[in-house]
């Protein structure tokens, strides 16, 4: 039986002023990711001071946000966006590109890991690892939040599960739903592998075939322009595949071993 959506994307109002789902899904993704690396911190695993780890935090949140948004305003809207530059700042009517997030929090990472001594306690492709952990689950939440917002839609679809969106005609496969459930998956697998204690780099490197992987899958079922039967956001995702893949052969071919024995 086809569902309705008929969610309120404001969670509620204070003086005129909406606080909705998208921003609560990621105020609980950092903070979650806070009591996580902070974990880490206490237990010896991340060798970080407490005001390392504030700092951390704080330079994720905004390569989350700045990355996510301008990769989603620039590359998949740019011409409504350039138009009214001033509606990029307008983050809560949603329009976050996980693409973007990612390089977001790579370069946020990176950039984060140069100040200091850091780089000589903690290796980059470690702190990677402990960090795509977070970042996984604030992505997946995301998607959660793109269903509340009935944003992102996908093909029209007579399968007993589709969902009528109110800015969208006929029925739509939740494509949303699928990437959260996916991304719940990959974070599933990623726990699984951290406390294994791998070479450093192994979750992150895993973390980025496997999105690559199962968000060239999912977008088949996404309501996107195609070109030569693909979706943009399919040739990036093949790109991370591709690359994920052949550095995890590369680099990591004794830690796979050890997966499959």
């Amino acid at each position: 039986m086809p569902f309705t959506h008929n969610l309120d994307p404001a969670l509620f109002t204070i003086g005129g002023v909406e606080i909705r789902y998208y921003g609560l899904v990621y105020v609980i993704g950092f903070v979650v990711g806070f009591l996580y690396l902070n974990y880490l911190v206490k237990s010896k695993r991340l060798n970080l001071t407490r005001t390392e780890l504030y700092d951390l935090i704080f330079y994720n949140i905004l390569g989350v946000f700045i990355g996510s948004r301008l990769f989603h305003c620039l590359v998949w809207e740019p011409s409504y966006y350039l138009a009214d530059p001033l509606k990029i700042l307008y983050f809560w009517e949603g329009g976050m590109a996980y693409h973007g997030g990612l390089l977001g929090v790579a370069l946020a990472t990176y950039l984060f890991w140069r100040r200091g001594d850091i780089r000589k306690r903690v290796s980059l492709a470690r702190l990677g690892d402990f960090a795509s952990i977070p970042a996984v689950f604030a992505l997946a939440l995301g998607r959660i939040a793109n269903y509340i917002n009935g944003e992102l839609p996908g093909t029209v679809t007579n399968v007993s599960w589709c969902v009528n969106f109110p800015r969208a005609d006929g029925c739509r496969h939740p494509q949303m739903i699928y990437s959260a459930i996916k991304r719940f998956l990959v974070l599933g697998w990623l726990m699984f592998l951290v406390n294994k204690r791998y070479k450093d780099g192994f979750v992150l490197w895993n973390m980025i075939a496997l999105f690559g992987l199962g968000r060239f899958f999912i977008d088949f079922f996404r309501d996107d322009p195609r070109w030569l039967g693909l979706a943009t956001g399919q040739y990036l995702s093949l790109i991370m595949l591709v690359v994920g893949v052949v550095v995890l052969l590369k680099y990591y071919r004794r830690d796979l071993k050890r997966i499959f024995k």
